[in-house]
């Protein structure tokens, strides 16, 4: 097994907590219905930096790796992005001129970067209770991406923070459950399992979302299925993810599945509604028709 940063490195690079008081007075206010830029103060550390970052790729299994050519449009399908040719080892020691982007998942799996993950999560644990209730499944990813590099136009099932650790980019965001963003059959068809996360793009849609320029330093929180789109800078990028998911949450998912259930009978059932509605009811009979083997 590749050789890892000590599981103690947080603590030993004298981070004593990342998120200011400020940071944490912005993020209570918000949360968790409004995407919002906040400050950090994870810069530096030995498991983000990019040697680090190498041998994590290399050490995750292959279904926690993407990375393909940046030079990407804002809309493509998933089957459409094109390859690179590198290892995921190359693709990141390369990264200032491999025209590429990468993202390591679920980097939790890898002991050291669970300590991180859970260290900064642990940190925004008592907003988070008092609104969607615990910390579900806690999940990290890093992003690295070369110059000029885009992430395309998607939306993600989980609450997000993306922490902005080297170089800088720009996060556009649109609104959470507006259909002119992403039509409810695109959210009932990857909450079923049989849609891709990237959304279909038009560029009418470009004057209704929001940018958010991220520095080093500067963090932004995504609201659970908020479409957006990423544009990387001109300069090479790192920035780590740090997302859960919550029961209010999981009830708007298995809201969008019973959707998709309830649309093949030729209903046409109202998308579900956003927080502090928790729609439970269709979460609930969603669940059992699933336990009956009937979804």
């Amino acid at each position: 097994m590749t050789d890892q940063p000590h599981p103690d490195a947080f603590a030993r690079a004298g981070t004593t907590g990342v998120f200011n008081a400020d940071a944490k007075a912005r993020f209570a206010l918000c949360y968790p219905e409004t995407a919002h830029v906040l400050t950090h103060r994870l810069l530096q550390h030995p498991l983000l930096e990019l040697e680090a970052l190498a041998l994590l790729g290399e050490q995750l299994p292959e279904k926690s790796l993407e990375y393909n050519r940046g030079d990407l449009p804002i809309g493509i399908r998933p089957e459409d992005v094109p390859k690179t040719g590198l290892t995921i080892g190359e693709t990141i020691r390369k990264i200032d001129s491999a025209n590429s982007w990468c993202v390591l998942k679920n980097i939790e799996q890898i002991p050291a970067y669970r300590d991180l993950l859970m260290t900064l999560l642990g940190e925004l644990e008592d907003v988070t209770r008092v609104t969607t209730g615990e910390m579900l499944r806690p999940e990290g990813f890093i992003f690295v991406s070369s110059p000029g590099s885009m992430t395309p136009y998607h939306f993600d099932p989980e609450h997000n923070i993306l922490l902005q650790l080297r170089g800088w980019k720009t996060m556009t965001v649109f609104p959470a459950g507006d259909p002119r963003f992403a039509a409810p059959e695109a959210h009932e068809a990857y909450h079923s399992g049989g849609g891709p996360r990237n959304l279909p793009w038009d560029d009418a849609l470009a004057a209704h979302g929001t940018d958010h320029r991220l520095e080093p330093g500067e963090a932004i929180f995504v609201p659970v299925m908020a479409p957006h789109y990423v544009r990387n800078g001109d300069r090479p990028s790192i920035s780590l993810s740090i997302t859960w998911r919550s029961e209010w949450s999981y009830a708007e998912t298995d809201a969008h599945a019973m959707n998709s259930v309830l649309r093949k009978y030729g209903l046409k059932p109202s998308p579900p509604r956003r927080y502090p509605v928790n729609n439970l009811l269709k979460s609930f009979s969603y669940r059992a028709l699933r336990k009956l083997g009937l979804d």
